[in-house]
């Protein structure tokens, strides 16, 4: 049968992948990191007090105190390409799309802020991918970072009308590929320093404890990263103690412990000269590796004593890294591709 002439051009049928991190705001100032922020902590996986309760406070209080201060932390870290999340996330989907070729169409997003899901969704079913692989980039599975990037392709499924076949990367805080890139990718950085580090301290996203005990499994998943790292790395690095700590925490409930700048004061007192820190949590570095960590926490380290301090890159889109996303990309469009 003859296309009617007014009928739609109808694209060739391809896959899609679209890799998602958090999100960043869209510019190193108090308006733009006040808009994301917004966004940001009026999700209700992020925060879980009634929005009753929350909204008040977090409209009346922390977005007229927070932003500045935020902003200030951003600029020190902001590069010509933008934030770095942005920028290294946009580097492993064009060093993926290399890797996959023309049968795939690469895309990627932020949660939060820009580019929003929804509009990289929209796109990928106008370029005509029938079938879709979603791919958060947590290696540890948690509601506030998994589960909130799945129910925003949820809000995108529900307003269509045709929908694409889905398929959801699922955390791989375990898989062979990912420790087994972790030891690569840490060892060169470890033997490139100028000092050989006496601890390794692993820093991993701090999440409110009240959400292991609700049954999030992201404290689990965190712990069972750093075994197997450890485990992976101890015949190369005798000697390397590896310690874990829990970043970023905010506000005055009771986070995931040790926290890591309690950690950096308390190696540099009793007595350790040299740290480097790492953060298998990231799959790219962002504000919370490159000035919470790589900044404050060098500053925090050697005003307790400390000597030598490193702050590790995240896997990026460095070889190493991209030869394991390729390995579990391909393994999520096995039968697609």
């Amino acid at each position: 049968m003859n296309r009617p002439p007014d009928h739609p051009e109808i694209p060739p049928s391809r896959i899609g992948v679209l890799l998602v991190n958090l999100g960043t705001p869209d510019a190193p100032t108090p308006a733009a990191v006040r808009r994301y922020l917004a966004e940001f902590l009026s999700d209700r996986r992020v925060v879980e007090i009634p929005p009753l309760v929350w909204q008040p406070i977090l409209r009346g209080i922390i977005l007229n105190t927070r932003p500045r201060k935020s902003a200030h932390a951003y600029a020190q870290v902001w590069t010509d390409e933008g934030a770095p999340l942005a920028a290294i996330t946009a580097a492993q989907a064009r060093g993926l799309q290399q890797r996959l070729g023309d049968a795939v169409q690469v895309g990627w997003a932020m949660r939060y802020g820009n580019p929003a899901m929804a509009s990289q969704l929209d796109l990928m079913k106008a370029q005509g991918c029938e079938r879709v692989l979603v791919a958060p980039l947590y290696p540890q599975y948690s509601a506030a970072t998994t589960a909130s990037a799945l129910d925003a392709l949820g809000d995108w499924l529900e307003g269509q009308r045709w929908l694409p076949a889905i398929r959801t990367l699922p955390a791989y805080h375990d898989d062979p590929a990912h420790i087994a890139a972790l030891r690569t990718d840490l060892s060169r950085q470890l033997s490139a320093l100028a000092f050989r580090p006496e601890v390794l301290l692993l820093s991993f996203h701090g999440m409110p404890e009240r959400t292991l005990h609700l049954g999030d499994p992201y404290h689990c998943q965190c712990r069972k990263t750093a075994r197997l790292l450890g485990e992976a790395m101890a015949g190369d690095w005798p000697g390397l103690r590896i310690e874990v700590a829990f970043q970023s925490r905010f506000g005055k409930a009771k986070w995931l412990a040790p926290y890591t700048d309690v950690v950096l004061a308390e190696e540099a007192g009793r007595g350790t000269k040299r740290l480097a820190v790492a953060a298998p949590g990231f799959a790219a570095d962002c504000l919370e590796t490159r000035e919470e960590l790589a900044i404050r926490g060098r500053e925090q380290f050697l005003a307790a004593g400390g000597r030598e301090f490193a702050a590790l890159d995240c896997l990026n889109d460095s070889e190493t890294g991209m030869e394991m996303l390729e390995t579990l990309v391909r393994r999520e469009l096995s039968g697609w591709l």
